[in-house]
Parts: structure tokens; sequence; C-alpha cells
């Protein structure tokens, strides 16, 4: 049996994109308003007769696990999860073995959802705890409700015995972290604290989070649920169940330091907010956001911790290869008292955002006395250590000649000191092509094969054209244009051809594009040949305009490590280049 093939039998994909998006019947498809971006005229299109979807604004596009691995941030195991939940199947079925590790998480998953309702319902008839949440905190009862805010009864076993009225077993208990074995007897882990559901990207409680009612009593101040099967530090970004749609449409996310920072901000009406549990963020963490934006902004204490945070930020940022940013607030001010006092502050600080090597450097400054030839060097040592670390050539370059301006160093003498720190030669391979470029190389290429593979009469123009300029950006896009080169002949009307079956979404996509976007009347066969000309100038021009940008990043690093015999070969094949333009 196979899992992904029954769950396409049971679910439609228009089923499954309509929980996410608003379709209307257009012809034999079907169409909506992109989740993808904030567009009036509809742009995204579902094909039934396909069971592909295709997002014309943004260029994405695939099965119903694609799109389900898109809007809910999940890798694919995640989104079979998801979809077999939906279709009713038993994924444990399918798994060799007994499937106990299944089993074990969703016997924790039920012990959870229950004691957040039980929580909730403590939170109710506990005046003080309630009069702390509503009054002290300033939650509304919709905020408490949408973020499941409970209280935890100071008796010792008060969850413990209402889950056992319920017949959940003690080992099933143990596994959704809710106790605790310190005592001879099983006790509740959280008595006499406010307490705050972790959920999942998909809404699903894996944990909690506990503060202290009152401050008198003893213990920490804040305890989480320890690592479970569900439950790891490392990776949870607390609040963005809530926050996804919002990152999607916003295209950035600002990370903050509480939890409480981010049930104040969703309540205020910003909720691209999130947290990490604590200041040191993982890879797992940021590649979460990733799914959603590039763009990370943070918002930490300005204090010496604070400054350590961001830099080890940076390292995790470059890494993962995201924008970070850092945003600075009000000296005292923290994002829940800054919205207490003017959520409009807030709302204009996430926008004053500075990207994080210029504040780090910014902060430097201000602790060492650059005017001392000791404090020159201490700062030249510390921002050192953070340019050395940076993986594209041109902000090292720029941050160089910064820092050498900054001091009144000669630069050279900087790129000593870089040299001695990171004792290997400069990274030449690394280059960041502008981001729009790479979209509309995307965007061309998608067309160009939307026309060889739906009209085979836009084939022959490939015979004198200079294909060696096609250099396609996916294996998938490479794949097909090959195969069209190989077998100019071939028919794509009535199926995929067998030999393309391993990218078979994909060509589905391409020549959805082609019955969409160049079919009559819109288009005839000399119009589609004309396009097809345009494209492969606009093809020509980008190739030719990325390679230009690659070569020179490369001559100037090859300058700074005083490599001339590859300073000449690059100029010649930069020469080269420009004649072919």
């Amino acid at each position: 049996m196979d899992a992904v093939e029954d769950i396409k039998q049971r679910l439609s994909i228009e089923d499954v994109v309509a929980d996410y998006v608003t379709l209307k019947r257009s012809g034999s498809n079907f169409k909506g308003l992109s989740p993808f971006s904030n567009e009036r005229t509809p742009s995204f299109m579902v094909s039934p007769e396909k069971q592909i979807w295709h997002d014309f604004s943004s260029g994405k596009g695939g099965d119903a696990f694609s799109f389900v691995m898109e809007m809910e941030g999940v890798d694919f195991k995640g989104a079979l999860e998801l979809l077999a939940r939906k279709a009713g199947i038993d994924l444990s079925l399918y798994q060799k073995g007994d499937g106990s590790a299944r089993k074990n998480k969703d016997a924790a998953q039920n012990v959870l959802s229950f004691a957040v309702k039980y929580y909730q319902q403590a939170l109710l008839q506990n005046p003080k705890a309630l009069d702390y949440v509503v009054n002290n905190r300033k939650l509304r009862r919709q905020t408490i409700a949408d973020f499941g805010i409970g209280y935890a009864p100071n008796t010792g076993t008060a969850l413990v015995e209402a889950l056992q009225k319920k017949k959940m077993s003690i080992y099933d208990i143990q596994l959704a972290g809710v106790i605790t074995s310190r005592y001879s007897s099983p006790k509740d882990m959280f008595r006499g604290r406010i307490v705050i559901p972790l959920m999942d990207p998909q809404g699903q409680p894996i944990g909690f989070t506990a503060r202290l009612l009152d401050s008198k009593d003893a213990g920490p101040k804040y305890i989480n649920t320890p690592q479970t099967i569900l439950y790891d530090k490392s990776r949870h970004v607390f609040g963005l169940h809530a926050a996804k749609d919002t990152i999607r449409t916003e295209k950035f996310v600002v990370i903050v330091e509480g939890n409480m920072d981010v049930i104040s901000s969703h309540q205020a009406g910003v909720k691209n907010v999130v947290a990490t549990a604590g200041t040191a963020m993982t890879t797992y963490q940021l590649k979460a956001l990733q799914r959603f934006t590039n763009d990370i902004r943070l918002c930490f204490d300005q204090d010496a911790a604070g400054i350590a945070a961001a830099e080890r930020a940076i390292d995790v940022a470059q890494s993962v290869g995201v924008q970070l940013s850092i945003i600075s607030l009000p000296e005292g001010k923290d994002p829940d008292e800054l919205i207490q006092k003017d959520v409009s502050l807030w709302q204009l600080a996430i926008t004053k955002q500075q990207y994080a090597v210029d504040w780090l450097i910014d902060r430097y400054k201000t602790q060492f006395d650059i005017a001392s030839s000791q404090g020159k060097k201490q700062f030249i040592d510390t921002i050192a250590k953070v340019i050395v670390r940076l993986q594209n050539p041109v902000e090292k370059d720029h941050y160089t000649q910064e820092l050498a301006k900054i001091t009144n160093v000669d630069k050279a003498a900087i790129i000593m000191t870089l040299k001695q720190l990171s004792n290997k030669q400069p990274d030449l391979k690394k280059v960041n092509i502008n981001p729009k470029q790479t979209k509309d190389n995307d965007y061309y290429q998608d067309n160009l094969l939307a026309l060889l593979v739906g009209y085979s009469t836009t084939r022959r123009f490939l015979e004198t054209s200079d294909t060696s300029l096609f250099v396609f950006s996916t294996p998938e896009r490479q794949r097909l244009f090959e195969y069209i080169q190989q077998f100019p002949n071939v028919s794509f009307a009535k199926e995929i051809p067998e030999d393309l079956k391993d990218i078979e979404d994909y060509a589905k996509i391409v020549l959805f594009k082609a019955e969409e976007l160049y079919a009559p009347p819109r288009f005839n066969e000399n119009s589609r040949l004309r396009e097809l000309q345009d494209l492969i100038q606009k093809l020509k021009i980008n190739y030719i305009k990325q390679q230009r940008q690659l070569i020179s990043e490369e001559i100037k690093q090859a300058e700074l490590a005083g490599d001339q015999q590859r300073v000449s070969e690059l100029l010649a094949s930069f020469i080269d280049l420009n004649k072919k333009g």
C-alpha cells in the first residue's frame, strides 16, 4: 500500500486548496486570489483534471502535498500527516514495525489537548488568576481564548486526577510531560501558575510554559515542559501557528524574547510576531520561519546579552541564508510595555529595522574608545570576527572598507587581520544574485518551456538559437528542456511521457501554463512564435547580466587574494562574454 497515492485518491486537490483559498469555477479549472501575495485580480489556478495548482503571481505550483507544505510551513512528512488526518487514513498501517511511535505521539497529543481545556476552565474558576490575566496583563477574553491561556491549580495532583478520570494512563501522561516523578507518586508539573500552551505550526499543543501567579511562592518565575516526543525547545517557535498567515502577506517576521510580548502584539493587531525559547536561536527555528519569509527581524534587549545574542544570530542566519536585521526600542522598554503605552510606537519600531552587522558596529562603537590605539585595536578585532564569518564576498568587502573608514586604518591592514582570522582562501563561489533578477529568470524559463511543451511548432526555433545560453535554474527545468531537445516531435497532449514521470508534477504545471497563457484566442501560431523570440532574448540578456556579476565579484576576490593569474583569466572571460552581449 502507498499512503501518498491513497491520500490522493481520497482527497481532490480542489478540496484541499479550498480550506485555504476561496475558489470559483473558471471553465474546467478553479480560480482564486493568491495566498502568497496581496493581489486583487485572481491569478491562482487549480486544475482538477491534472490535480495540480499554480500561482501565476509567484510562480509557485505543484500537487496537494506541495500546497500544504507552502501554506503550513512543514516538510513533506508534516504534509503527509496533515493530509492523512483530513483523509481519515491511519499512517501506522503503512509503516514497518508496530507503529508505536505514532501511537505514543497521538496519546501524548490527547493528554495535552485535554490539559489545555482543563487549565482554561480552571482559570475561569479562579478569581485571582483571572484578575491577574485580565487586569494586570491587560488581555482581552478573546485573546485568552485564542492562545488557550489557563491556570494550573495549586493542589499538586489536580490535573493528574482529571486525566485519570478520563482513563488516560500514567505512561501517556508522562509522555506529554505534564507530570513530575520527583515525588513518591505522580504530581502535576505545573502548580499555582498561569499556563500558556506551546503550539506546533498547525495549532496543536505540544507543551506548556508556566509563570508563577504569586511572586512570593518558591520556585523559578517561568518553567517549561521538558523535552518530550512532541516538544523540542531548539525547534519550537512560539506563536508561529497564529502568525504564519500574516508573515506570509507582510513578508517579514519579528522575533521577540517573551511569550507575553507575542500575545500582546497579536492582541494589538501586529500578528507577524513570534518568540524563541530564550535568545539562542537555532538553525531549525530560522528554517521554520524561512518557509514563510527571508526577512527576519530581531527585537532583543539592547544590553550585553542582547548584543552577544545578535552576534550569534548573524552566524546562524548566514548558514541558513536569511536577511537578519535588528529592531531597537526606546531605552528600558520591552515590546509589551511599548504596546501598552502606544501601539503605534511598536508599529513604527518594527519598520525601522537596521541590518544586523550595521547595528552591531554602532553598538560596539559606543563600547570602545576608538580614538585610542588600544580601543581601536579592540574594536577592529571584535568587528573583524564578525566580518570574517560573512559568506557573501560583496558584504565582506563593504564592511572591510567601512571598518577601515571608521578607524582611519589602512584597508590592507584590515585585510591582513581578516586573513589571520580566517586562515583560508576566500570562497569565490558564493555570490548573491539579485532576487528580482532570479525571479524574473524563473518566470521567463517557465514560459519558454510552456510554449515548447504546449505547442510543437515553436520548437523549430531551437534549431537556430544559441541554446548554450539557456542555463536553467532547477534540475526539473533543465531536464524538461533537454528532453524536448532530444525528442522534438514528442506530444504532451494526452499524457506526460513515461521518461518524465519523476518530474510529472512540474511538467503538468508547464502544460497548465501553456493552456492558460498561450491558448487561442489570445494567441495564434504567429504570436506564439513572437513571444518565444522575445523570451529567448530576455533569457540571453539575463544570463549575460548574471555572468557579468559573478565574474566581477570573482575578479574582486582574486584581487584581494593577490592572484594576478586568476584576474587575467577572469578578465578574458569577461571580454568574451561582452562580445556575446
